[in-house]
């Protein structure tokens, strides 16, 4: 499945509650399934849980994007598929301190 057939089927499973819930309400789901992501990452929960809350976080951020009319194969696509948005290699050439202090 690719990003595009991925939100179209969060869009048919889930959008009339999407669309009513309402992007600030949404994007508190989300803020919360971020907190859920960080506490796994940082090892308090199985591999398991691990993998189910990058899925949620993914779905919940591909809820935000149907409810902001955002496709997000084609944005992906435009932003990082040349490679690296700002000097357009892969891998990245920025120098390594703009590396730090930015995501490229």
């Amino acid at each position: 499945m690719n990003i595009s057939e991925f939100q179209k089927l969060i869009e048919e499973t889930y959008g009339d509650k999407d669309r009513k819930r309402g992007v600030e309400n949404t994007w508190l789901w989300f803020s919360e399934e971020v907190g859920e992501l960080a506490r796994a990452i940082n090892g308090r929960t199985s591999r398991e849980n691990l993998r189910h809350e990058f899925a949620d976080v993914f779905a919940w951020l591909t809820t935000l994007a149907s409810i902001a009319n955002v496709d997000l194969q084609e944005v992906t696509k435009d932003r990082y598929g040349q490679g690296c948005p700002r000097c357009k290699a892969i891998p990245c050439k920025c120098d390594e301190v703009r590396q730090r202090a930015y995501r490229c």
